[in-house]
């Protein structure tokens, strides 16, 4: 369960909103329930999809009000990971070959993921740190996880060390940040020589495995990335905790940069100098004695 909590020192006469916590269908990942609640109950909600495919949701409260919850429950059954992908020819040959621009008409649909973001977030910095894990014809599954570990030594997770507006620059001059900075870095470093990388949301199963440690970024919303290969197939890593995304990760969303997904947004109308926000996430997997769900099944809050 993710749930959002505002508080506001003043009336709020109206709020509109605009949220991704509903987790995708994915051939490896099925939603069987999935809602989304908004205190005070909304005068208009509707859901969609974007762009990307995501499921959105959309509402606008108009009552009078010191205080808005948003709260998203889902149950969701993930699959272990596709060890064919992680063996695939395009994943064990050369990085250079799974640039879009080598892949010609079939890469088309990735060239948008090339491309850096306004403000530009490959610097010089970026540019030669990717350079000394992206050397010539280096398997490009060898050169994924090698970039995964580097930026698990290399950096320090801090929450609350950065900020949602805090650039890529920054958080490698300080060399801190959370999941959200780790995993923009490496979407830095992919386009920096010209691979297609893109930004993914959601959560992780906060109960580790038996004789296994408690997992950075648990408990929290979590966010990681994802190269393309050839085949138009992605690779999903996580930095912040040195591994490939695997049946642990719940995927919500996707998109260019956390600006493409944020968990909520929204505009509201008061005269209130204050206010607060409070959230808390809840994700835990589910036994098989539970409603006859298998083991893989993750209840999520998204």
């Amino acid at each position: 369960m993710h749930r959002t909590r505002y508080t506001y020192d003043d009336v709020v006469s109206s709020s509109y909103g605009r949220c991704y916590l509903t987790p995708r269908e994915l051939p490896q990942q099925r939603v069987r329930s999935a809602e989304v609640v908004i205190e005070p109950e909304p005068d208009d909600v509707s859901t969609g999809v974007d762009v990307y495919g995501n499921s959105d949701s959309y509402f606008h409260v108009r009552t009078n009000h010191d205080s808005l919850v948003v709260t998203a429950t889902s149950i969701v059954e993930v699959d272990p990971p596709d060890a064919g992908l992680r063996l695939s020819p395009a994943a064990l040959g050369p990085w250079e070959q799974a640039r879009p621009a080598a892949a010609g008409t079939a890469g088309a649909g990735a060239t948008e993921f090339v491309l850096d973001l306004h403000p530009p977030e490959i610097t010089p910095a970026v540019a030669d740190y990717a350079n000394q894990v992206f050397t010539p014809g280096r398997p490009l599954i060898e050169a994924v996880t090698d970039l995964t570990s580097r930026i698990f030594r290399d950096f320090t997770y801090k929450s609350g060390s950065t900020a949602i507006s805090t650039r890529v620059d920054t958080v490698m001059e300080r060399r801190m940040g959370v999941c959200q900075d780790f995993a923009r870095v490496a979407i830095a470093c992919l386009r920096s020589v010209g691979l297609a990388a893109r930004y993914e949301s959601g959560y992780l199963a906060t109960d580790p495995p038996p004789g296994t440690m408690r997992i950075f970024g648990a408990d929290a919303s979590h966010a990681w990335a994802a190269v393309w290969l050839p085949g138009d197939r992605w690779l999903a890593f996580d930095p912040t905790n040195d591994k490939l995304v695997d049946e642990r990760h719940v995927t919500v969303a996707w998109g260019r940069d956390y600006d493409d997904v944020p968990p909520l947004r929204g505009v509201i109308y008061t005269e209130s100098k204050k206010s607060r926000i409070d959230v808390s996430v809840d994700v835990s997997p589910l036994g098989p004695d539970e409603g006859e769900r298998p083991p893989a099944a993750t209840e999520t809050s998204g």
